[in-house]
């Protein structure tokens, strides 16, 4: 079994982080509350230098928030894209950036909801428990237009499930009861200032 799958496709290596981190700026992560994260993103129509600049400062943005995915409107812009770097339950690393993705609809038969911890770099420290299905199959394109098709189990299923709400406007704390959301909220007030302490370090590391 391949230890690593780039756009969806077995790879015989990879470096550490994405190559595209490389090329790009830290951009600021918006906050549960913000409106962009809050209504749906418009489809992306434009693929050139724009987009793959916007993934390189996805990747690396991610990076710093030492987060598995983020949305573009997590960064502020309201289009239908996300990057991500996340294993999966049997430790394989699944690397890439999907744009105008579709989940496919799964058979409500064939599937097992997994209840388990969930973070969202939008909601700095703040972890609850989310059932999502244990496997997630993604249509896309990738920054070239060209047609993508990713598939995951596990924690990486819930990674492409939880970024594609992200692009439908919603947010993790949607799925919990009223209960749970305002505890999540509390967690995250609590552990910002340390959340943001490590994000600035980070900058430093990868840009040093």
């Amino acid at each position: 079994m391949p230890s690593v799958f780039v756009q969806g496709k077995p790879v015989d290596s990879y470096p550490p982080l994405a190559p595209e981190a490389r090329r790009g700026r830290v951009r600021r992560i918006t906050e549960v509350g913000e409106e962009v994260l809050h209504k749906p993103c418009r489809d992306v129509t434009e693929f050139g230098p724009d987009l793959a600049a916007l993934i390189d400062d996805m990747f690396l943005t991610m990076y710093v928030a030492e987060g598995a995915g983020l949305a573009a409107n997590q960064v502020g812009v309201g289009l239908r894209l996300f990057v991500y770097d996340c294993p999966d339950d049997d430790g394989v690393r699944h690397v890439g950036h999907l744009v105008n993705p579709v989940l496919e609809p799964l058979d409500p038969a064939g599937r097992r909801l997994l209840d388990e911890q969930e973070g969202c770099l939008s909601v700095p420290g703040a972890m609850m428990a989310v059932p999502r299905p244990d496997r997630a199959v993604a249509h896309g394109l990738d920054k070239h237009g060209e047609p993508v098709t990713v598939e995951g189990t596990g924690y990486f299923a819930r990674c492409l499930a939880h970024e594609t709400d992200h692009l439908d406007g919603q947010v993790y704390l949607d799925r919990l009861s009223r209960r749970d959301r305002a505890d999540a909220l509390r967690q995250a007030a609590d552990r910002r200032e340390e959340v943001f302490a490590r994000r600035a370090a980070n900058v430093e590391a990868l840009s040093g």
